[in-house]
């Protein structure tokens, strides 16, 4: 039988570490949108699929959402399978459950549902529209920092939002922190997404993906990417504060924390550049020690995140 933690330990390491620390129903809501993302970042990034058959799977999977075609996932997911290139086993696994996530997101709680389909939408429709620009060389292009940030807000910065909206559901609590967290939201998703451009800007050019565009230098890239951590650390240490529960502000925090140790090795030793496994749980301890102590998660600064 098809088990959700184990579709998102096939595709993702570090979400895989983050989400089972949220509290319920949370955690199965931001599984579930997470797979689904994961599922429409998958047609986006085939680039050795056609266009028009990455375009189609993705008009699919809105359609799927909207619950106008319920009978048919399991035939969309055939058709993804044979039509979409997918070397990647924990995302082909992952096209292969779709009628099981689908069912699992019809079960969430009405208002969770309804948050994780308006915004999935809007991320289906922005990719559609940087697929079709694939179209006549093979290639997307992004041609300055304005088309890199919209990029990144299509894929991440959404994500970003619809979690925000997530943890404010049923918590009275984080009402007033409410604007404070909506208006750092965006900048959040798109400095994980940024860090992840820096990090896989060798492979996704050879795959046919230029996200850095040629005329933006690499130091404003980092420069934007540390700017949107801090806000992501000012959002992270919002949540503390109001007494959010220690699962939220470790699945916030961790993010953000690998994000910044991420970025100093890629500076330093280039794309492709990871951090270590050790360095990752020593960070997961600093940050479960940090809360079970009261102390703040994290630094807005990023100090205290280096990986020497």
């Amino acid at each position: 039988m098809p088990d959700l933690d184990h579709l998102l330990e096939r595709t993702s390491r570090t979400f895989a570490l983050s989400i089972p620390r949220l509290p319920e129903p949370t955690r199965t809501e931001v599984t579930v949108a997470y797979l689904l993302f994961r599922i429409a970042d998958t047609f986006e990034d085939a680039s050795a699929s056609p266009p028009d058959e990455r375009i189609a799977a993705l008009e699919d999977l809105a359609s799927l959402l909207r619950g106008e075609g319920r009978a048919d996932a399991p035939t969309a997911a055939e058709r993804w399978l044979r039509s979409i290139d997918v070397s990647h086993d924990g995302y082909r696994e992952l096209l292969e459950e779709t009628p099981f996530v689908l069912e699992t997101y019809r079960g969430l709680r009405p208002e969770a549902e309804r948050e994780l389909r308006r915004h999935l939408l809007r991320t289906v429709r922005g990719m559609e529209v940087f697929v079709e620009r694939s179209r006549d060389t093979g290639e997307l292009r992004l041609a300055d920092l304005d088309e890199l940030r919209h990029y990144c807000y299509v894929v991440a910065g959404i994500v970003g939002e619809m979690l925000t909206e997530l943890f404010l559901l049923g918590r009275d609590g984080l009402r007033e922190v409410g604007p404070y967290l909506r208006e750092r939201s965006r900048a959040f998703g798109e400095g994980l997404q940024l860090v992840n451009v820096l990090k896989d800007a060798g492979k996704d050019t050879e795959e046919g993906r230029r996200y850095l565009p040629p005329s933006v230098g690499r130091d404003r890239v980092f420069s934007l990417a540390r700017e949107d951590l801090e806000r992501a650390a000012e959002y992270t240490l919002a949540l503390q504060e109001a007494g959010a529960e220690s699962g939220v502000v470790a699945f916030n925090a961790l993010p953000v924390k690998l994000a910044w140790a991420t970025l100093d090795v890629v500076e330093r030793e280039g794309p492709g550049s990871k951090i270590s496994r050790t360095d990752v749980w020593r960070l997961v301890g600093e940050t479960e020690a940090a809360i079970a102590e009261g102390r703040p998660v994290i630094s807005t600064s990023g100090a205290g995140r280096a990986v020497g």
